[in-house]
């Protein structure tokens, strides 16, 4: 009697707190999603990507590190190499009905053939319009003979915290699959890149969902799915819809994505610096520095002045600031709202092109380069500055340290920041970039170094020469 009363109990408890949850499910009615699912699924791609890498075909049978080391520096040279075929997975979604394909850069980096698979089964060789490292964007395009069936893009900025979603996608090379979830956060920052923005939901997104496209529960296309946070369950993230128009715009015009410049280095308002300098705010983009004859110096902002919006956009931070400006088109007139000396005064300010955005292409010897030393970089964002207690006002953080490789065994980790590469000063990713085109080929790369706070050099021998 006793079990059969806790057993009432249970249930009872059950179909209360049930309830909420079951009416959120039905988002509005008892409709299964299954329709809209079913109307989707034609515009969402597999994409399967072949490039050729050389390596020896008989590895090391050794596990442990220094017998496999062992094992390669004394039988290495005796093992010529040969050319494999790599494949790789990944996803991606019809743009437009002519055969336009949005995905990520990460999918496509350095193929040499792209396949993309529609739901039928029907093949389709692919070239790349363009790409954006930065974003981690790429459009691609293939010539149907009959129109395709397009998404529709949605409007990520509408999102809430809560928001049902969904993706499709094709992961582990399984064909099309859709999982489920909420917008769990917007706005996160990963390290990733410059301009991290990212919507985090729980709808499972696996290795191969990449580029494939997160929709609303009208169907309407709201992020591109991107990353998944490797030793988590349930964080998954995609890149906002809003931001990717923009980018895929940028290269079906242009082939690239052409960046404005202020000339400005910006930070967050802390509650120490808005009493220190008198600034009764806490939002906005805090001026710290103004580049000599840049578009900024030239309008009079000055270093202590905060940008409080952007034709018309409210500025929350730093970060929000520099998407804004990155995104931004060249050449035309801007508005700008901004506080100095405790008054606002509103600036019309021309941008001009970034001065990296050549330089920020990605360069094969600078990639192979970086994968042989087994090392990610990345801007300084300010998540990065108060993560890892960054002092240094210039120079790129370490993100990714290969355990094993040849920067790790040289001392090189997570959180260093590279001030110099044989003395060649890195102020970003552009001179870093130029500085491995320029000594990547040599025997051995001398890295300056911060690290909590002391500036340190290594020494990172490349195996050339």
């Amino acid at each position: 009697m006793k079990s059969l009363k806790h057993l009432l109990f249970f249930l009872v408890s059950a179909a209360v707190f049930s309830l909420p949850f079951s009416e959120a499910l039905s988002h509005g009615s008892s409709e299964s999603i299954s329709p809209t699912v079913k109307r989707l699924t034609p515009s969402v791609v597999n994409i399967s990507t072949t490039n050729v890498i050389k390596a020896s075909p008989f590895g090391s049978p050794y596990q442990d590190e220094y017998f496999k080391k062992f094992f390669e520096k004394f039988f290495s040279e005796e093992m010529p190499e040969r050319e494999f075929r790599n494949k790789g997975l990944g996803s991606g979604f019809i743009m437009s009905s002519d055969g336009y394909i949005i995905t990520n850069n990460h999918v496509v980096r350095k193929a040499e053939e792209i396949e993309v698979i529609l739901e039928g089964g029907k093949k389709y060789t692919a070239k790349i319009v363009g790409t954006d490292p930065v974003t981690d964007l790429a459009l691609l395009k293939i010539d149907p003979e009959v129109p395709l069936p397009a998404v529709e893009m949605g409007d990520s900025s509408t999102l809430a915290i809560g928001d049902w979603v969904f993706a499709i996608g094709n992961p582990f090379g399984l064909g099309h699959t859709v999982t489920a979830g909420i917008v769990s956060a917007k706005g996160r920052a990963l390290g990733i890149g410059r301009y991290d923005n990212f919507i985090q939901t729980d709808a499972a997104i696996n290795p191969g969902n990449s580029g494939g496209p997160l929709f609303d529960y009208e169907g309407r296309v709201v992020g591109v799915n991107t990353a998944v946070m490797a030793r988590g369950q349930g964080l998954g993230f995609a890149i906002p819809v809003n931001m990717a128009k923009i980018v895929i715009e940028h290269l079906k015009v242009h082939g690239r994505v052409i960046r404005g410049w202020l000339g400005i280095m910006i930070q967050d308002i802390t509650p120490e610096i808005s009493e220190a300098l008198g600034i009764k705010r806490d939002k906005g983009g805090l001026v710290s520095e103004v580049k000599e004859g840049s578009p900024a110096d030239k309008a009079g902002l000055r270093r202590g002045d905060v940008i409080v919006s952007v034709e018309g956009e409210e500025i929350r931070d730093a970060a929000t600031l520099a998407r804004k400006l990155a995104l931004t088109q060249p050449g035309i007139d801007t508005k700008f709202v901004v506080l100095s000396d405790g008054k606002e005064k509103t600036l019309t300010i021309k941008l001009i092109e970034h001065p990296e955005n050549e330089k920020i292409k990605e360069s094969t010897d600078k990639l192979e380069t970086e994968e042989k030393l087994g090392i990610e970089v990345s801007e300084i964002t300010q998540q990065l500055r108060n993560r890892f207690k960054i002092n240094a006002s210039s120079g790129v953080i370490i993100v990714n340290v290969a355990p094993g490789s040849l920067a790790f065994e040289s001392g090189l980790r997570v959180g260093d920041v590279i001030l110099e590469v044989n003395g060649d000063s890195v102020d970003g990713l552009g001179e870093y970039q130029k500085a491995l085109d320029e000594h990547g080929s040599g025997r051995i790369l001398l890295f300056l170094i911060e690290r909590g706070g002391r500036t340190i050099y290594l020494g990172v021998k490349t195996g050339r020469g």
